[in-house]
């Protein structure tokens, strides 16, 4: 009589033999099902997490390298272009501006350098965190779902704020203004005492700080960068119109051979010749050319002297007999 033997119960094949070679090997070579699982999930996923961790660290060091390097490059004058402020990459026909301050140019660099390097650290650690949440088996289709609705909703309710965020951005890259620049941002004119990714601060002169969002400013008028022109009209009335404009010519004359001013000058002044006529007289145009930190103060002296110039030749208490007639006096009459 022939006995069968029972065949021998399967042997339990661990649950994690499906997720990686490593598990199926430490089964081989123990033949032991808890001693798989348990190098897979106290030894393997560990060390994938820390390895994961490591990495992300040791990205964000080598990209904020990269950043800082780039920011002390263009700290000492060598600018790439992305760093180049608009005006010097868009073609023009214009005289090239100023030479940028390099104090100026540093606190610019350093800003876009620490918005770049936070934009870099969330970026880096947003896709470890995602990578050992799936180390965790965590499934991150109904996570990056519902962050993706979650995104949408908070874009839809904070449009504005991301318009802020990336009119200052711009802003900064392409170099628009910097503290200490005098602007007409349309509402508001006056000196940036300080420049942020969501708002800009301008004094006026009356002394009132205005807190103005980026994300607001439609145009931007900068009277601190490259060159001024000043136009100063001087009413003659109806004096000799070459006279007055000889008078004129010595009195600018002076102003640009002041070595106090001459330095604030770009090109010498002109006077341009009759610029209107009216029932009141006639109008002559001086203009000039400046550095913009200059024209403040060439201006006020320039209108100075050429208001000196004309009352000495006399052309000033013309106009002033016309505008104001001496009364008649019994004297007149007799």
């Amino acid at each position: 009589m022939t006995v069968f033997a029972a065949p021998a119960p399967p042997s339990p094949t661990p649950s994690c033999a499906a997720d990686g070679a490593f598990c199926r090997w430490m089964y081989d070579l123990t033949g032991s099902t808890w001693a798989a699982e348990g190098s897979y999930y106290f030894l393997l996923k560990p060390a994938r997490i820390v390895a994961i961790l490591l990495l992300a660290v040791l990205a964000r060091y080598l990209l904020h390298k990269l950043i800082s390097r780039l920011v002390r490059t263009t700290s000492e004058g060598s600018v790439p272009a992305i760093l180049k402020p608009l005006r010097n990459r868009v073609p023009t026909a214009a005289p090239e501006p100023s030479t940028v301050v390099p104090e100026r140019r540093r606190q610019r660099a350093e800003a876009i350098g620490s918005v770049l390097r936070s934009l870099v650290t969330a970026f880096v650690f947003s896709i470890a965190l995602l990578m050992v949440l799936e180390e965790l088996s965590f499934n991150l289709g109904p996570l990056l779902a519902s962050a993706g609705i979650l995104g949408l909703a908070i874009g839809f309710g904070a449009q504005s704020l991301v318009k802020d965020l990336l009119g200052g951005l711009f802003m900064l890259l392409e170099d628009q203004y910097g503290v200490g620049d005098t602007v007409d941002l349309g509402e508001a004119t006056g000196v940036v005492e300080s420049v942020g990714l969501r708002i800009t601060t301008v004094r006026d002169a009356r002394g009132v700080l205005w807190y103005i969002r980026n994300g607001e400013i439609i145009r931007v008028g900068n009277k601190s960068q490259g060159w001024a022109m000043l136009m100063i009209d001087m009413p003659i009335g109806f004096a000799d119109a070459e006279q007055a404009a000889e008078v004129l010519r010595e009195a600018a004359a002076t102003v640009y051979a002041d070595p106090e001013l001459t330095e604030h000058f770009v090109e010498a002044p002109e006077v341009l010749g009759v610029e209107t006529v009216t029932v009141e007289g006639t109008v002559i145009r001086t203009i000039a050319k400046t550095t913009a930190d200059g024209q403040y103060v060439v201006g006020r002296e320039l209108r100075r002297r050429l208001t000196e110039a004309l009352a000495g030749a006399g052309i000033t208490a013309q106009l002033a007999a016309r505008v104001f007639p001496r009364p008649a006096t019994p004297e007149d009459g007799s």
